[in-house]
């Protein structure tokens, strides 16, 4: 009998989940990311051969002043987002930060 799970074994779930996170390049910048980011709580990092995936509950906060002083050097939003493969919640931009919320009446505030 073999392993792998075809199409028809898979079942949809309808639910709602109060995770979210990113997927980050396995690069210089990526790992000190997830380096930061496995010292808050309700944080997981996962580390594949070629990217790192970072989920917190309900909501990751990344700060550029912290991982500009960690990283030795300016870190923005869009570098961040440069080193980010890609993401899943909603995302809000601020001027030195990049919030990923679980919940998307969390950023309504911003719209």
């Amino acid at each position: 009998m073999s392993d792998v799970t075809t199409f028809r074994d898979l079942t949809l779930e309808d639910t709602i989940t109060n995770m979210c996170g990113v997927t980050m390049n396995d690069s210089v910048e990526g790992r000190l990311v997830a380096q930061i980011m496995e010292k808050k709580p309700n944080v997981t990092i996962k580390h594949y051969p070629a990217m790192i995936r970072i989920d917190g509950k309900k909501k990751l906060v990344f700060d550029m002043t912290e991982l500009s002083e960690a990283l030795g050097r300016e870190m923005d939003p869009y570098t961040f987002q440069i080193e980010m493969s890609t993401h899943y919640g909603r995302m809000l931009i601020q001027d030195n930060s990049v919030e990923v919320h679980a919940d998307f009446d969390g950023t309504k505030d911003y719209e």
